[in-house]
């Protein structure tokens, strides 16, 4: 049987429409900066992309810096809500390591954000802590990386308005799977990657909220208006353009992921496993499990002999035996070095859940054996 990959929120498979615009971009190379004509084409490709970034989350293409991804992009709007008079931060307990180190390293104040037994944030202790000294910009994901939890962030944006601060919503998983409109979000700053829409590695973008200004974080000459230096990734950019027109596109799709994620979520349960994030809205491609007997890089080197492609949770702790960020902020420590994330995408079919379902519960029927032979030999 052929493999089948699983591992859409760390890395989507390029879309074949995707590989086609960047083979043309890379056939008929320019500098977008040259005024010669294929200078002029390589910038007709860059800013045809920025619109399509633009239009899958409802914002005006000016307001989009194309980066190298979504830790950039993190990063730079961490830095712009600081330029912009913020003095601390406050930061959801689940969020991407990418968002909780740029905290930290600002050398500014930083608070967390608890969350409670299924993922979602604590929003009276939002409110207290935006009742503190200081004006804060708040971080809060649309949609956890590893569980798939999504956050109020209408009611969140409610309160971090109230209190004159910086409201920073990392949207990278999110996009693409469930509706994003920065608009309704009420975000200052949303960043975007192309890799997790089925669009080429190594590119993102921050997509600034109205009123809202970026700060330059790499310096040099004036490419992106002045905000970020270094001749484009024109083949890679004009690769996101096109990964987002296709994400709008398969919106309505991406919704059926839901019945077949909770047709193996309930195989996987009743062999045993438990749920992260059950009982909260969930993205419709992700299942976040975890079981305290088995470790997360067994269940992985397991999965993949039999042709499966999962992972442990977030992509920048894979081959690691770190303890799963989310899990632990749920408070099940117990769990959180025992979790896989399971996750579909655009060339994702029903089968592909159903052959990951009934392959993970044969072989933790098969790891449970051999612990209790080992486990009787001992005794």
């Amino acid at each position: 049987m052929s493999p089948v990959y699983l591992d859409y929120n760390a890395s989507g498979l390029v879309r074949p429409e995707v590989q086609a615009v960047m083979a043309k971009a890379l056939a008929d190379n320019g500098n977008p900066s040259a005024v010669h004509a294929a200078g002029r084409r390589a910038r007709a490709r860059v800013e045809t992309a920025r619109a399509q970034v633009a239009g899958l989350v409802g914002a005006d293409p000016t307001a989009v810096v194309f980066s190298s991804g979504g830790t950039e992009s993190n990063a730079q709007a961490i830095l712009s809500a600081l330029a912009a008079g913020c003095e601390r931060l406050i930061v959801g307990a689940t969020e991407h390591p990418c968002v909780a180190e740029a905290a930290i390293a600002s050398g500014k104040p930083v608070k967390m954000l608890p969350v409670d037994a299924r993922g979602v944030v604590d929003l009276n202790k939002l409110r207290q802590l935006l009742g503190q000294p200081g004006k804060a910009v708040v971080a809060i994901h649309h949609a956890n990386n590893e569980s798939g939890v999504i956050q109020p962030i209408a009611e969140a944006a409610r309160l971090v308005r109230s209190a004159g601060g910086w409201l920073h919503v990392d949207a990278i998983q999110s996009a693409g799977k469930i509706p994003v409109e920065i608009r309704m979000l009420q975000a200052d700053s949303l960043p975007r990657s192309a890799l997790k829409l089925g669009g080429p590695q190594g590119v993102g973008a921050l997509v600034m909220g109205e009123g809202r200004e970026a700060v330059r974080i790499v310096h040099g000459a004036g490419q992106e208006r002045g905000l970020r230096a270094g001749t484009e990734n024109v083949p890679g950019i004009a690769g996101f353009g096109e990964s987002a027109v296709c994400a709008a596109r398969d919106l309505p799709q991406a919704q059926a992921h839901a019945a077949w994620r909770d047709a193996a979520e309930a195989t996987v349960k009743a062999a045993g496993a438990t749920i992260i994030g059950e009982g909260a809205g969930r993205l419709p491609n992700t299942l976040f499990m975890a079981v305290p007997d088995w470790e997360s890089p067994q269940q992985l080197i397991t999965l993949d002999l039999m042709g499966l492609m999962v992972s442990a949770g977030s992509a920048c702790s894979s081959g690691k035996t770190k303890p799963s960020r989310a899990i632990l902020a749920t408070g099940r420590a117990a769990l959180a070095t025992g979790g896989i994330r399971v996750s579909g995408g655009w060339g994702t079919v029903e089968d592909d859940w159903n052959r990951f379902a009934e392959a993970w519960v044969a072989a933790y029927a098969k790891h449970r054996e051999r612990a209790a032979a080992r486990a009787k030999e001992v005794a």
